[in-house]
């Protein structure tokens, strides 16, 4: 099973989102954990390579699995792990080979273009407190088909 970490970085209102070229899809920058790796390791350097920043005491926020279904079968299935930061240093690109990186304010993960358990997930992240646990499960078209969610918080 992959495993994907991903970092949503917040500053001054604004989340800091890249935009794919395949579909235009508004994402966090992140991507696929190596061998060894801690996901917490993952996520701080998948942001690094694509943002050219450094996360401030990034801190997990999501753990959901995704599930691809073509009708009935199970075509993929792999874990994703959100961190979020509330600040970041360096000075970012503008543009890799995985998309355009760009500032949006926060209420706009609502209405921008992505995948439907990204939205939900980005705006746990975002706006709530605790630790969010998930299960998405999508056609091989991403429209979404299902989704479950419990949350934790320390007291």
């Amino acid at each position: 099973m992959q495993r994907i970490a991903n970092l949503l970085a917040i500053q001054d209102g604004k989340v800091l989102l890249l935009q794919k070229p395949r579909r235009g899809w508004y994402v966090a920058p992140g991507g696929k954990m190596e061998s060894g790796e801690s996901i917490f390791e993952a996520a701080q350097r998948e942001f690094k390579e694509e943002t050219n920043l450094t996360p401030e005491s990034p801190h997990l926020k999501g753990v959901y699995t995704m599930i691809i279904k073509d009708g009935e079968e199970v075509v993929d299935e792999w874990m994703l792990y959100t961190f979020v930061t509330y600040g970041v240093e360096g000075e970012p690109f503008k543009e890799t080979r995985e998309g355009v990186l760009e500032w949006h304010p926060i209420e706009a993960l609502h209405k921008l273009p992505m995948a439907e358990g990204d939205r939900r997930n980005l705006l746990f992240s975002a706006l709530d407190k605790g630790i969010q646990y998930g299960t998405f499960t999508y056609t091989t078209e991403f429209d979404l088909i299902d989704q479950r969610f419990q949350t934790s918080s320390e007291t």
